[in-house]
């Protein structure tokens, strides 16, 4: 009878002990929560420090035009008075347009945080062909000639290093910054040209700027080609085209080639308003390491962590007849947790990789004395020790093969049920 007790005593204390460790694993999941944001908080940080830099630098570029605008008389009938003349503007974009160039990258720093600046010469030339006025509808006497202008628009103009000149056919004009809030621009540097309704017309000009994190460029042309090429190694290419480009270990060249048919806005129109930068690509100056973006991503792994390390403390201490308290296994989830903060402020100066490296054999060096002292075992303390080198490298891995995470997840969660199907047997539940 007593013997009967026992055993029924014992198997209500391995139920509840069982539970009792599901619910730490729960509760671990609040610290678990903080250190999210404590990723989060860093990486606004390093965000912080780059909006710092830039604002003293410059910020992203886009570089748009040049845009030809030419001002007309509309004549509007008036029943019960005289006709109302209407100003109104039309807008040409040119008929070619070459960019050719170089984005030579800076470094800068703010603390602890790298941040990648540029600084940039373009090229910029191209033509109009004869002025289409029968296209546009518009008569050539209610043409306003001499209030025609051409604008060309730097998102960021602090960047600016030299006044920006335009050769406009044999004459050369300097271009201004000024609010010119019409259908195309709300801002930009405008110039006064001269225009005929006959002739072609031939520009070019040189601009030389700062910027930072990304170059962009409106292809305006009806055939737009941009040529780029940078020392920086690892170009991180954006917007709707990409380009045909090389890579080398003296840094990157590029080159795009746009026709007016991919884009969402006409070669010449009168009034009606386009965003024309929707149509913008270019290349960004690409850090290859984001230590908080994988830092961020293992730690969504941390319930994974801390359910198979409390299943393989379990099983152990069942297996080998061991009791060790709750109390235990909740320092052990701290100190894997701890973790994670030490990969995070580690990352911070030495890279990702190093840093996992270095916060794995801290974590599995404190937890491997920490249980030879609570089972009193060599053997047991090194076997536990080598599963967590086992399940950080595996996890490691899945980081490093984004694309294939979901499935080397799967195949490994797979596995590891099936080891602990097989030693769970030898549990008399």
């Amino acid at each position: 009878m007593e013997t009967t007790v026992a055993q029924a005593w014992q198997k209500s204390k391995l139920f509840f002990k069982a539970l009792l460790i599901g619910i730490l694993v729960l509760l671990l999941l609040i610290p678990a929560y903080f250190v999210e944001e404590l990723i989060k908080e860093r990486e606004q940080r390093q965000k912080d420090a780059y909006e710092e830099v830039s604002s003293k630098w410059a910020g992203s570029q886009i570089i748009t035009g040049p845009v030809l605008v030419l001002p007309y008389a509309e004549t509007v009938a008036n029943v019960s008075g005289p006709p109302t003349i209407l100003r109104k503007q039309a807008y040409l974009l040119p008929d070619k347009l070459t960019i050719t160039g170089d984005m030579k990258p800076e470094e800068r720093h703010r603390g602890i945080y790298q941040v990648m600046l540029y600084s940039s010469t373009l090229n910029i030339s191209g033509k109009f062909n004869e002025i289409p006025l029968k296209q546009l509808r518009i008569d050539a006497s209610s043409v306003l000639w001499n209030e025609a202008y051409v604008c060309i628009n730097l998102q960021d103009p602090r960047g600016l290093k030299e006044e920006m000149q335009l050769k406009w056919n044999d004459s050369l004009v300097t271009l201004n910054p000024s609010a010119v809030n019409n259908a195309v621009m709300k801002d930009a540097f405008i110039a006064p040209v001269n225009v005929s309704p006959e002739g072609a017309i031939s520009f070019s000009s040189q601009l030389q700027f700062n910027g930072s994190h990304e170059l962009l460029f409106t292809p305006v042309g009806k055939e737009t080609t941009v040529k780029l090429s940078s020392p920086w190694k690892e170009p991180s290419f954006t917007g709707v085209q990409l380009p045909e480009y090389q890579i080398t270990r003296d840094g990157f060249s590029a080159s795009w080639k746009s026709l007016s048919h991919t884009r969402s806005y006409p070669q010449l129109w009168k009034e009606t308003s386009y965003d024309l930068t929707n149509a913008s690509f270019g290349t960004g100056l690409f850090i290859p390491v984001n230590g908080y973006q994988k830092t961020m991503r293992s730690v969504k792994y941390a319930i994974l962590c801390i359910v198979l390390t409390f299943a393989a403390f379990f099983i152990i201490e069942m297996v080998n007849k061991k009791s060790v308290h709750p109390i235990q296994y909740a320092l052990v989830g701290a100190a894997l947790l701890l973790f994670y903060t030490l990969l995070l402020s580690f990352s911070e100066y030495i890279g990702f990789n190093i840093a996992y490296i270095l916060a794995t054999v801290a974590t599995v060096g404190l937890i491997g004395w920490f249980i030879k002292g609570v089972l009193s075992s060599g053997r047991l303390s090194w076997l536990l020790s080598l599963l967590l080198v086992l399940l950080y490298g595996y996890i490691f891995t899945i980081l490093q093969l984004q694309d294939y995470s979901l499935l080397l997840g799967s195949i490994g969660l797979f596995i590891t049920l099936g080891v602990i199907m097989h030693y769970s047997r030898k549990i008399q539940w």
